[in-house]
């Protein structure tokens, strides 16, 4: 048995990339998120999304109607979903195409309108402490300069948000035409999530927080249950931590018998079993363990059926050997008796 030491350090290797190649499978699940700041923390918010539920099929997990949030001052209702489209559709979106009407996330009502305020995405993000998802590319905002107009007075004064609303995107859309370069600022809605502790909650709440004064972007806070920090399952395909302590389990015993048998074999010119390291402490072990299985082998014979049947038979033969002196002594007896 000949080692060498390019080869002992080649196996190492193999075996040290092989725990850390990355697998492809270990990406994070859409509507999920890691801690940002290196706790290990995950987040799942999919429980939370609302799922339309299935014809003729009754919904038994998860959420099956949109969520609704109550402006109070703002003055209008929001509805949206968390992670995806808003169950009960919507049409007529001002300022998006019919193709995008599926995506909207959220939005609210004004006067008949419908105003998307975010379409569809599953990108959460961990910003420290914090757990974000954001949706875009909602319906057209105005101006600043518009409003800022209404409130002066001027030429440009409405009478409500919808009429002002609807001649801005007659003028944005007369001013794509004339320049290509012209862009249109659309809302956007942001949603801040926090843990919600309470163990009667099962659906997350959504509040409406605020806009900014261009009435562009929308702020909500959310609570939910599934907010709050857990542990990542395990994910076919990844290495897991039994995984890793087998593998760093396997590489220290390689160290040690490769080492030991190197070191052996080069600098105490052992040779057969003795290379092993520390050859005389196994030896006594196997040794020790041969005489227990021994002494366990004929203590177990010992009480074998068998053993009480050959004990039983020689006690029979001993009593017929005892009856038979017997009768022997009851003859000679008789025949004592009838010569006399």
């Amino acid at each position: 048995m000949r080692f060498s030491a390019p080869a002992v350090l080649l196996a190492a290797a193999a075996v040290a990339g092989a725990a850390d190649d990355p697998s492809p499978t270990t990406h994070a699940p859409a509507c999920t998120a890691t801690s940002s700041s290196g706790s290990g923390a995950f987040f799942d918010l999919r429980p939370d999304m609302a799922v339309r539920p299935d014809k003729g099929k009754s919904h038994k997990a998860g959420v099956a109607k949109d969520y609704h949030s109550k402006g109070y001052d703002y003055g209008k209702n929001f509805t949206m979903n968390i992670c995806g489209s808003v169950v009960d559709p919507v049409s007529s979106v001002v300022g998006l195409d019919k193709s995008v009407w599926a995506n909207v996330s959220a939005y609210y009502m004004s006067h008949g309108n419908v105003y998307s305020i975010g379409s569809q995405s599953m990108d959460l993000h961990s910003r420290g402490r914090k757990l974000v998802l954001q949706y875009t590319g909602g319906s057209p905002c105005g101006s600043k300069s518009s409003r800022e107009s209404r409130a002066t007075g001027s030429s440009y004064e409405y009478d409500d948000e919808d009429s002002a609303l609807a001649t801005q995107l007659h003028r944005v859309e007369t001013l794509a035409k004339d320049d290509e370069k012209a862009t249109v600022r659309r809302k956007s809605t942001t949603i801040s999530f926090l843990c919600d502790q309470n163990p009667g909650s099962t659906q997350a709440s959504v509040s409406f927080v605020g806009t900014d004064p261009d009435e562009c972007a929308y702020f909500f806070e959310a609570r939910s249950v599934h907010a709050c920090a857990h542990a990542e399952p395990h994910k076919p395909g990844s290495v897991g931590p039994g995984s890793v302590f087998g593998i760093i389990l396997l590489i220290a015993v390689l160290v040690y018998a490769l080492g030991g048998v190197f070191y052996n074999r080069t600098v105490a010119h052992a040779r057969g079993w003795r290379q092993l390291p520390n050859y005389s402490t196994w030896a006594g072990i196997w040794s020790f363990m041969s005489d227990m299985c021994v002494i366990l082998c004929s203590s177990c014979a010992r009480c074998l059926p068998s053993r009480r049947g050959y004990s039983q038979l020689n006690s029979d033969v001993s009593a017929r050997n005892r009856n038979s002196e017997a009768e022997n002594r009851l003859i000679d007896q008789l025949d004592e008796e009838w010569d006399d």
